[in-house]
């Protein structure tokens, strides 16, 4: 984990260093300050002597400025250091996510891996800005005050000794409860966000149900076992502060009787047992020792926190996708002939029943070919195997003579253009989401894809037409329209197979008709598969697949199949009733 999150490091490798270094610096002048301050009062003001106090007084001046400079520098390099690595962290996960099949995206939801991009990076730029400043001045810090105290006066300074066991063990305690409730915090929180996505995405149908107060409920009850974890947590961890306190309280007692006991046993010699100034150092390094590990404490507390967060993160780091380049990769697509041959699939390895079973079907480049069956045939599993959304876990699908396994990844899915049923628009103009399917697309190729799409007559009577602005996920253009253009968007392509799963339903029976006539006179070369619940728009289709329960019932065209299968018949009869009963 710890090998997977330094990697992206990067450039900040050097920054993190050089804040370790300052650290270090700013704690050697921090600790050489109370022996300054000693000088000041057994040389100086016990003395009467000005000189000595103007002496010391320097020096003391000297090392505070050196301690003030390298304080700021470490604090400001640290601070931009975790910034850095943690926008290197979110773009690494961001650009890793973009490589995942859908079979990698199906482990993760999407409210998760939003959750590891947000909450969960910002805890890890906050633990590693403690871990490389006070993570290195606590330990320095201690190190070096228990150095110098033992050389002030042995016998004070085994009371540190004495104290630091137990308040790492009392510290070791609240650690180990606390860091299972952080799990359970960040788990929540993914469960959080996935309710406020889904409210939002279906806010129209929340309102037209009548349904707020539900989605209110259910937002409150879950904000609540945030907030209940949390409190937990917090209780857990407001312990370190008192206990910290006081033996820091307990030690400068016990350091002041003892060392008041030494200053009038030996008369203020340093010789004979401890001088005033010996005793203020003992007590400038008592605060000095304990502060360390109260700062121990918050950076214990912080990884505790953090560190949830840190194996969510890797886990979408190492996370290989499913679907690789092959080796040498084949860089061309010949034409859109299609042949599934015995092709088996399953979403999970372990999964009882397969989704699709034994498919075999031949598709000849420039067919138009339909496909109609219940919802939960599997027909948009099919097709989402030809651009390797999916790959076959049995069988063999070819494309073009080649298996589909064999192609450049960018070559395959740039000569297939899917419309999925759950397309997306994205925020930016009409002119900017088209051209998605072709980046350097003319304005006279975008309006002719749009022709062919039927998407030209309402883009042209929108004021500024091409320009207009599109609100995230096409919330200003009807699902009808939405479609069209999702469709134009895949004719920029240019593909040698164009698949369109489901994705003239919410456009009228004569706009469908008029796609269907547009593509068959425009792209005639390119192949061309719909899936369609209505019989309307798949009849005039070279041959139609009948899909039921994962295998291929029958395959014809909108004549042959009447007459030999049950299915498509019993579909054909109630939709052309339900159309009798509308007139």
């Amino acid at each position: 984990m710890i090998k997977t999150l330094t990697h992206s490091l990067r450039g900040y490798k050097k920054g993190s260093v050089l804040t370790i270094l300052l650290s270090i610096l700013e704690v050697a002048f921090e600790i050489t300050i109370p022996l300054c301050m000693a000088k000041v009062i057994d040389e100086g003001i016990d003395l009467g002597n000005m000189n000595g106090v103007w002496k010391y007084g320097m020096i003391l001046l000297v090392f505070a400025l050196f301690q003030l400079i390298t304080g700021v520098l470490s604090a400001h390099i640290a601070a931009r250091t975790s910034v850095g690595f943690c926008a290197n962290l979110r773009q690494d996960m961001y650009d890793n996510v973009q490589t995942f099949a859908f079979s990698n995206i199906d482990k993760f939801s999407t409210a998760s891996i939003v959750t590891r991009l947000t909450t969960d990076v910002t805890n890890i730029q906050n633990a590693y800005q403690m871990l490389i400043r006070m993570a290195i001045r606590g330990p320095v810090m201690l190190i070096f005050s228990m150095i110098v105290s033992f050389k002030i006066n042995s016998t004070v300074a085994l009371i540190f000794l004495a104290v630091i066991p137990v308040m790492a063990f009392l510290l070791y305690l609240i650690i180990r409860k606390v860091n299972p409730i952080f799990n359970h915090v960040f788990q929540t929180y993914d469960t959080l966000n996935n309710v406020v996505q889904e409210n939002v995405r279906g806010i129209r149908v929340v309102k037209s149900f009548n349904r707020e107060d539900h989605e209110i409920g259910k937002f409150k009850s879950i904000s609540e076992k945030i907030y209940l974890y949390f409190s937990q947590g917090e209780k857990l961890i407001a312990f370190n502060s008192p206990i910290m306190q006081f033996f820091m309280y307990a030690c400068m007692i016990l350091i002041s009787w003892i060392g008041a006991k030494a200053i009038v046993t030996s008369g203020n010699n340093s010789a004979l047992g401890m001088t005033t100034g010996d005793l203020t150092a003992l007590l400038s390094y008592a605060t000095q020792i304990l502060t360390s590990l109260m700062m121990l404490s918050m950076v214990f507390v912080m990884i505790t926190m953090s560190l949830a967060s840190a194996r969510r993160i890797a886990e979408i780091l190492n996370e290989k996708t499913d679907i690789q380049n092959p080796d040498k990769p084949v860089m061309t697509v010949k034409d859109g002939s299609i042949s599934f041959k015995n092709v088996d699939f399953v979403y999970a390895s372990k999964a009882d029943k397969k989704v699709l079973d034994h498919i075999d079907l031949n598709i000849s480049s420039g067919e138009t070919v339909g496909i109609i069956g219940a919802t939960g045939s599997s027909k948009s599993s099919l097709v989402q195997l030809i651009p390797r959304l999916y790959d076959v876990t049995g069988g063999v699908l070819i494309l073009g003579g080649v298996d589909v396994r064999d192609y450049d990844l960018d070559m395959l899915r740039n000569s297939v253009a899917v419309v999925l049923q759950k397309n997306e628009l994205f925020s930016g103009t009409i002119k900017e989401n088209l051209r998605w399917g072709n980046e350097n697309a003319t304005d006279e190729e975008i309006k002719h894809a749009c022709h062919l799409a039927c998407a030209d007559e309402f883009v042209e009577a929108m004021p500024e037409q091409y320009d207009t602005y599109i609100e995230q996920g096409g919330s200003n253009v009807s699902g009808g329209q939405k479609q069209r253009l999702c469709i134009a968007r895949a004719l920029l392509k240019k593909p040698k197979v164009l698949i369109l799963d489901d994705s003239t339903s919410a456009v009228d029976t004569k706009t469908d008709a008029a796609i269907q006539k547009a593509f068959a006179e425009y792209i005639p070369d390119t192949t061309k598969i719909i899936i369609a619940q209505r019989v309307s728009s798949v009849k005039n289709a070279d041959k139609i697949v009948v899909l039921n329960d994962g295998k291929i019932d029958t395959v014809g065209t909108h004549e042959e199949l009447l007459k030999k299968c049950n299915i498509y018949r019993e579909v054909y009869q109630s939709q052309m009733k339900g159309d009798g009963e509308n007139e």
